[in-house]
């Protein structure tokens, strides 16, 4: 139960315990995003969220991310158009530590001039990888469009020309303006209790901090929409994004309920009326989505569509006819019972972290109907009837006042006029119904047996072999009603060739597109009514499938996904659908630099070994792969007897142990044995590949050869990637901090059955690439040359045991761990003993490592760029 309370300098604080880990959050809201700046003010607000942790009064540049990730936490912020926000994860045992630093960095923070200069430098960094991202660039041209004189229009993170004009004087005058108690928020939640969380907050937020609050910023408002407003961007780029638009209220509006609601049936999920009917029956687009953003001025309902360019006219012809069949018919009654079911669900999904408790009360208490207003919110959703969604789609759905925007390659030849004659084709033939679907009602929950203290807490692992040969992995975790399922198959691109390479992901997103009984629409639907979904994944080294339901659903949720793992369908429709969509993400490549940088990375480590071969496949491994190859695989390499399932969350150990062994029990036959991959030997000299493309950044990656999954070392590879990245690692502080080179600035490893690789990552500007290749490779000379000390080791190590704590607070992270180690041969030790592990690394461990893996005799380096 959220408790809340105001301190006496205006301060409001909300806050939720949760002793399920032992976590804590702590999240400082801010209520002024870009949308309160001045027009000599663009970008300042998202300046002041990089910024408050350079520095304090009591802590010198660099000391506030030290000093978190020294005590296993992490630390980050972000700006919106209406909120800035800090946060900050930390074990329980350093909470208080945690709430300091975060009280520090927004009460006192120093601006330092020579630290600002070089932020403002980062800070248009960000803004050139912003302008590499098609999809960056489409939402842009949607809010320029949808907007007129509101804020709204302009980029949060300003400009480069806004941003380089910013002086000390102008950071402080928006910081004392803004940063004041009377307009924060601070959010808490986690392994705390309320006495002491009091004392603390009064001891670092209380007392007079000399900014007296001057009042919310007048905003202008757009007038209403008396018209269509076209907008149509020509770039080059690969596939075409459009964006489809209407004016809507604010958030506090009693028509948001129904608002949110209507967009979720309309472009939310497999199972909306878009994604059935423009995406899998017409086959029009690759990816659509709508959404009702309402922030605290008012908004827009928007529906978003990426899809090759020559069919963009009739993409938009389509989808507004699924908007006029809304405003037209009654969605069926059973299609709003399971939507309002799943707007309750995501309410405890949100639940499983404490970052995601405190986001959720922070949230509600910064808007203007407070805390309370989560509860009204969701009674006003369980309240809804057909005919307000109908009512909403009427009132605000209108083709004669949609805002269309476009960016497309001039191939596309898309004009204003062809817009216009999409809508009116739309508003004068019928709209469309989407295909029906099968009408089925949630089982009803079986009443479960109520738990005894002892049997509530949290389970030892339980591990066992079913007659058919399957690994089971259980792990009861009681604290939401909630559990997920993976399981997981050796194979992966290591399995592939460069014949079929691409089979393993167009395997895992076929799984889950109709079984010999269940089309992929009931699969979908099914998912919904049972709060959750299933879904394919496939790596370099496995394939699997993943699930996550609320506990109440827990055995028609364990058939649903027994079914979709055993008896795949892959009829050739559905197969046909998954080739054309990953043939056009293979296409769009081009537009994603970072990732194309990555996989020209494993293509110049790897000459032979199948770790050089891209997830997604070459067009023409792909366009020959139908449903006879993934039955084939399926048969082969993801039999029961291959296979490695985990369940965790709140469930019965005893049912679980016996579904798994009615559906997993026996062997259907058909598995083969594991597939010999010979590894490869390192480069015997330096290798260096460039890809040229005309881009604002180039993208650099630069590695080595590195460690299996199962060699002991793996763990001190870690330790060494650690004290190289995050916000307090050597390559952050040094080519960030110091030398402003980028925003994106990391080191990490892919580890394999056979050996991976470690490799360090840049985004920076083409005039720095040199600077660049240079910094990086000192800082890996240096790890490899010099001895740790004894402090940065300790923080690195802190920061790894810390963070391993948070990630595994969701039951779906729990379920991966310990299927895939189980399936990888590492066992349970990883999970059970990782962070005892860890604690015994020394200097000399990550020296000796860092000596066996960084020879840039071997190395190979990837760029990406003009």
């Amino acid at each position: 139960m959220a408790i809340r309370y105001t301190l006496p300098n205006g301060l409001t604080v909300v806050f939720e315990e949760q002793h399920a880990a032992k976590v804590a959050a702590f999240q400082v809201w801010v209520k002024a995003g870009s949308a309160d700046e001045r027009p000599d003010q663009a970008g300042l607000a998202h300046l002041h969220e990089h910024m408050l942790f350079k520095g304090t009064e009591r802590r010198g540049p660099g000391e506030i991310a030290r000093d978190i990730e020294a005590h296993g936490g992490e630390i980050n912020a972000w700006t919106s158009f209406d909120q800035t926000v800090y946060h900050i994860v930390i074990a329980s045992q350093f909470a208080r530590t945690g709430l300091d630093i975060l009280g520090d960095a927004v009460r006192r923070s120093a601006f330092d001039k020579d630290e600002l200069a070089r932020e403002i430098e980062v800070v248009c960094e960000e803004i050139k990888r912003s302008y590499d991202s098609p999809s960056r660039r489409a939402s842009r041209g949607l809010f320029t469009a949808a907007f007129q004189t509101h804020p709204y229009r302009l980029p949060v993170i300003g400009t480069e020309e806004s941003v380089r004009s910013f002086t000390r004087e102008k950071v402080l005058e928006f910081y004392h303006r803004h940063y004041t108690p009377k307009n924060l928020v601070l959010s808490v939640a986690g392994d705390l209790n309320e006495a002491e969380l009091r004392q603390w907050v009064e001891e670092i937020f209380g007392g007079d901090w000399g900014r007296p609050y001057a009042g919310p910023v007048q905003r202008p408002r757009d007038a209403a929409p008396t018209g269509r407003r076209v907008l149509i961007q020509t770039e080059d780029v690969k596939e075409a994004y459009l964006h489809l638009s209407f004016a809507i209220p604010e958030l506090e509006h009693p028509d948001v309920p129904a608002l949110d609601v209507l967009a979720m049936i309309a472009g939310q999920g497999n199972s909306s009326w878009l994604v059935r009917e423009v995406k899998r029956r017409q086959h029009l687009v690759n990816d659509v989505h709508a959404s009702a953003y309402t922030p605290k001025d008012p908004g827009i309902f928007s529906v978003s569509l990426t899809l090759p360019p020559a069919q963009s006219q009739k993409a938009l012809t389509q989808t507004a006819r699924v908007l006029e069949a809304l405003r037209t018919t009654l969605v069926p009654e059973d299609e709003l019972r399971t939507v309002q079911a799943g707007v309750e669900a995501e309410s405890v999904y949100r639940k499983e972290t404490v970052q995601g408790t405190a986001r959720n009360l922070g949230s509600y208490q910064t808007s203007p109907g407070g805390l309370e207003s989560e509860a009204r919110y969701l009674e006003d959703i369980r309240n809804l009837k057909p005919e307000d969604l109908r009512r909403v789609a009427q009132k605000y759905l209108r083709l004669e006042h949609a805002v269309v925007t476009a960016l497309v390659p001039p191939s596309a030849e898309l004009t204003e006029a062809q817009v216009h004659a999409a809508l009116d084709e739309a508003a004068k033939s019928p709209g469309l119904t989407p295909p029906a679907r099968a009408t089925r009602t949630p089982p009803d929950a079986p009443v479960r047996p109520s738990r005894s203290q002892a049997a509530s807490a949290r389970s030892e692992v339980v591990q066992e072999k079913l007659p058919s040969g399957a690994t089971l992995i259980i792990r009861v975790e009681p604290h939401i009603p909630l559990f997920s399922m993976r399981a997981a198959f050796i194979g992966g691109a290591r399995y592939e060739t460069p014949e079929d390479n691409g089979i393993t992901t167009l395997l895992s997103r076929a799984l889950t597109k109709g079984t010999t009984t269940l089309s992929a629409d009931d699969i979908s639907h099914l998912g919904d009514l049972y709060a959750g979904n299933v879904s394919g994944q496939g790596g370099r080294n496995s394939v699997s499938l993943k699930a996550d339901f609320l506990s109440r659903y827990f055995e028609p949720g364990f058939r649903l996904f027994a079914d979709v793992l055993l008896n795949p369908a892959f009829r050739e429709e559905e197969v046909a659908r998954e080739r054309s969509l990953l043939l056009q993400d293979i296409l769009t490549r081009e537009d994603k630099p970072s990732s194309l940088a990555f996989e020209l990375f494993s293509r110049t480590l790897y000459k032979e070994h199948p770790y050089r071969l891209s997830l997604a496949g070459e067009k023409a491994s792909v366009e020959a792969l139908g449903p006879e190859q993934l039955r084939a695989y399926h048969r082969a390499h993801m039999d029961p007897s291959q296979m490695t399932l985990s369940v965790v969350g709140d469930v019965d150990v005893a049912q679980v142990r016996a579904l798994a062994n009615e559906y997993f029990g026996r062997s259907r036959g058909g598995a083969v044995a594991p597939k010999q991959v010979k590894p490869e030997a390192p480069p015997s000299s330096p290798r260096t590949e460039k890809k040229v493309l005309a881009r604002a950044q180039t993208h650099l990656v630069m590695g080595f050869q590195a460690a299996r999954m199962t060699d002991p070392w793996r763990v001190v590879l870690d330790v060494l990637s650690t004290v190289l990245s995050g916000q307090g690692g050597r390559l952050f502080i040094e080519l960030r901090d110091k030398r402003s080179m980028a925003y994106s600035v990391s080191s990490f490893s892919m580890d394999g059955l056979d050996p991976g690789y470690f490799a360090v990552y840049i985004g920076t500007s083409p005039e720095k690439v040199d600077a660049a290749v240079e910094g990086m490779r000192r800082e890996l000379e240096r790890i490899r040359d010099e001895p740790i000390p004894a402090e940065e080791l300790e923080r690195a190590k802190q920061h790894i045991i810390g963070t391993y704590e948070i990630d595994l607070q969701r039951n779906s992270a729990r379920a991966t761990l310990l299927a895939l180690d189980t399936c990888y041969g590492i066992g349970l030790d990883n999970f059970l003993h990782y962070s005892e592990r860890v604690a015994k690394v020394t200097a000399a461990d990550v020296q000796e490592v860092a000596r066996r893996v960084i020879d840039f005799d071997r190395m190979a380096m990837a760029v990406v760029g003009p």
